[in-house]
């Protein structure tokens, strides 16, 4: 990959709206030229999408996130992909990862209620042969996500003593 289209990529992929005449502008290359190697990486699998993160706190619809850390038995010959291709599966899963250590794999969950998540776990996902065990962390707030930092501090609102 050339410098160029790195440029292009990593523009995109701190604001996916950013027109291909401002990154045109920045890169050095034609307007043309953007789209062409956009629409390349888009046929290519390197840009798999164009996302907005939201803050759904602030819009007034909260969501329950969790993460859950599996551990898991794995099958001959299949290793961690059958399983991993059932679980993403899922609706409610938003991401699934091989971690090193203690657990196999992470799981990003989300619903509408802390209730809903559990028995989602309870019923779905610990009860696959594959899974041994399985931890919940409710996810209290996010601070940043994706690169975005959704977290803003409160105004103070006392006023200030001085002795």
């Amino acid at each position: 990959m050339d410098d160029k289209t790195r440029h292009i990529l990593e523009c995109l992929e701190e604001d996916a709206r950013t027109s291909h005449e401002k990154i045109a502008a920045m890169t050095g290359l034609t307007v043309d030229g953007v789209s062409k190697r956009v629409k390349e990486l888009e046929d290519a699998g390197v840009i798999r999408k164009y996302k907005t993160v939201i803050d759904w706190d602030m819009a007034g619809d909260e969501y329950v996130y969790a993460v859950i850390e599996l551990k898991v038995t794995l099958e001959r010959k299949l290793g961690y992909q059958d399983l991993v291709e059932r679980l993403y599966k899922f609706p409610e899963v938003r991401s699934v990862r091989l971690l090193s250590g203690q657990y196999d794999l992470s799981l990003t969950v989300s619903g509408k209620s802390m209730k809903e998540v559990a028995f989602f776990v309870a019923e779905k996902i610990s009860t696959l042969e594959q899974v041994q065990h399985t931890t919940t962390h409710f996810v209290l707030k996010t601070y940043k996500e994706d690169g975005v930092i959704l977290y803003e501090q409160d105004h103070v609102t006392r006023l200030l003593v001085t002795p």
